[in-house]
């Protein structure tokens, strides 16, 4: 039996090689679309940061006292997978522990199609989800944005005055996916989909 020429040893690898990067790059894919019914599955097992429940209520807010000594500095970040464009309108301010405060989003669905989305938060440092409570969130409900429809979501929030006093800043962190969409959407720019720039200091 004649011993396969060089070239087409060289040519057999490439061909392996080339599958293996396929198959990452579909498992990766399908690991982002996957991510919010993971951790929905994972939060309704554990009951922990619940995208569905505030964390406390207006009533008892006003309860809460302020600390008018000390400030947290709070960073909004913003990213988006797909076809949304999603920022805060403001990347930072400071504010007193126990003081009620809002800060708005703005999304915007670039696609000509509905989008149905999710919004999930984070902390940095983590120890600060502890102490982030939020009154109201669009992060509670899924978000359906009808084609090229820009909207502005509140969120209603107050850093418990049990934070750590070496916590100084907290930065609290959105990530938007849109659920179920169908692949291979691009949007009106012709671009498959936008992030929006995070500011210093995210998570």
């Amino acid at each position: 039996m004649a011993t396969p020429a060089p070239h087409d040893g060289d040519r057999m690898l490439n061909r392996s090689m080339l599958i293996k990067l396929v198959v990452m790059a579909a498992v990766m894919f399908g690991f982002g679309f996957a991510l919010v019914p993971l951790y929905r599955a994972i939060c309704n097992i554990t009951g922990a940061n619940s995208l569905v429940k505030r964390d406390v209520t207006a009533a008892g807010a006003r309860n809460t006292q302020v600390d008018t000594t000390r400030t947290v500095s709070v960073e909004f970040d913003a990213n988006a997978r797909g076809a949304l464009v999603f920022s805060p309108e403001q990347n930072a301010f400071d504010v007193h522990p126990g003081a009620v405060t809002a800060v708005k989003y703005r999304v915007t669905n670039s696609l000509n199609r509905t989008v149905h989305a999710q919004a999930i938060p984070s902390y940095a440092p983590a120890v600060a989800g502890q102490y982030f409570e939020k009154i109201e969130c669009f992060c509670f409900t899924q978000q359906t944005l009808a084609p090229h429809e820009t909207r502005e979501m509140p969120v209603v929030f107050f850093v418990d005055p049990k934070l750590p006093r070496d916590v100084r800043t907290i930065t609290l962190s959105y990530t938007f996916f849109e659920l179920g969409g169908p692949a291979g959407e691009t949007t009106s720019a012709g671009q498959g989909g936008t992030a929006a720039a995070t500011p210093a200091g995210g998570a």
